[in-house]
């Protein structure tokens, strides 16, 4: 389904296109007609509208000797939901490791140097990550001890 929705956003992105559908959600309309609102060529517009059937967001129907163009509304509204979808998915509760996108990259064994990769949480950090304090490698790892910027600090208070 991403697939799709990613195709769809593709087509609709182009103004001319979207405009288009904008036009056709009032009315149905010809070629020619649509032609005529959006001032540009009758062949535009044909180019247009293939690909915006291709998808599925319009249809053709043959009215004596022109073709009327509709939107397909359940299309509109089956690609509207999966965007709605989008802002619905969960917030990741632990945190990622900028190394974990990576699947060629083993993050267990990359924890250790979880602040050259990058903090879980780069929200919470001052600075560069060696100058994290304790309290914000623990907020943002959960504990210092064995964390690299962990270590440092404990040199320095031990110091």
């Amino acid at each position: 389904m991403t697939k799709e929705l990613v195709q769809a956003l593709k087509i609709l992105a182009d103004e001319t296109r979207l405009n288009l559908v904008k036009l056709l959600l009032t009315h149905d309309l010809c070629v020619g007609a649509l032609a005529k609102r959006l001032a540009v060529s009758e062949a535009a517009v044909s180019q247009h509208l293939k690909q915006l059937r291709e998808a599925g967001l319009v249809k053709g129907e043959k009215r004596g000797y022109w073709t009327h163009y509709t939107v397909e509304k359940e299309k509109l509204n089956e690609l509207a939901g999966l965007l709605r979808g989008l802002t619905e998915l969960p917030v990741c509760g632990e945190g990622l490791c900028i190394k974990k996108l990576d699947n060629k990259i083993d993050c267990y064994q990359e924890e250790k140097k979880m602040c050259d990769c990058k903090c879980q949480h780069p929200e919470k950090l001052k600075g560069k990550p060696g100058d994290c304090s304790l309290k914000q490698i623990k907020e943002c790892h959960g504990d210092e001890k064995g964390h690299p910027c962990g270590e440092i600090k404990e040199k320095e208070k031990g110091a």
